[in-house]
């Protein structure tokens, strides 16, 4: 699985204005629900918060993969977003602030994409190098075409 078969470059914002978790995550949503990706916009975020009640989903090294599984949704789908100043997005193991999130929602019967989704996310946003090229990004063209590149280089 690619990044690009559930993040478009519509779904994705160089400057997010949220200052703290709750606000991202709406923010990111928001995108998803513009792109007609979510059904049930209240629903998705209910789903993301109880989630986010198991533990944070901030990964470390200022990126958090905030997920759930929803009925709202017919496919594997992802948002991008990039805070340049940085939230605190709950514990981390590095407490460092995140700057880059990826909001990702699946079907509830789709444990098994969600997991390839996930896994995919996680072993890129690893290497160092294409992390912090994204967290440079000024543009979302850019960011998805540094995403679209590194797809085509790990698939």
């Amino acid at each position: 699985m690619k990044m690009v078969d559930f993040l478009k470059a519509e779904a994705i914002k160089v400057s997010l204005e949220a200052k703290n978790k709750k606000g991202i995550i709406e923010e990111l949503l928001e995108l998803l629900v513009q792109t007609g990706k979510v059904k049930d916009k209240s629903n998705v975020l209910n789903a993301i918060f109880e989630r986010e009640k198991i533990g944070s989903t901030a990964i470390g090294k200022g990126v958090a993969i905030p997920h759930a599984k929803s009925n709202a949704v017919t496919e594997v789908t992802a948002a991008c977003g990039i805070s340049f100043e940085g939230v605190d997005f709950g514990h981390t193991v590095d407490d460092e602030p995140v700057r880059l999130f990826f909001l990702l929602v699946a079907p509830n019967d789709a444990a098994g994409p969600h997991l390839k989704a996930l896994a995919r996310l996680s072993r890129l946003l690893h290497n160092s190098g294409f992390r912090e090229s994204l967290m440079k990004a000024t543009a979302k063209e850019e960011l998805f075409s540094i995403i679209s590149e590194e797809d085509r280089k790990r698939q």
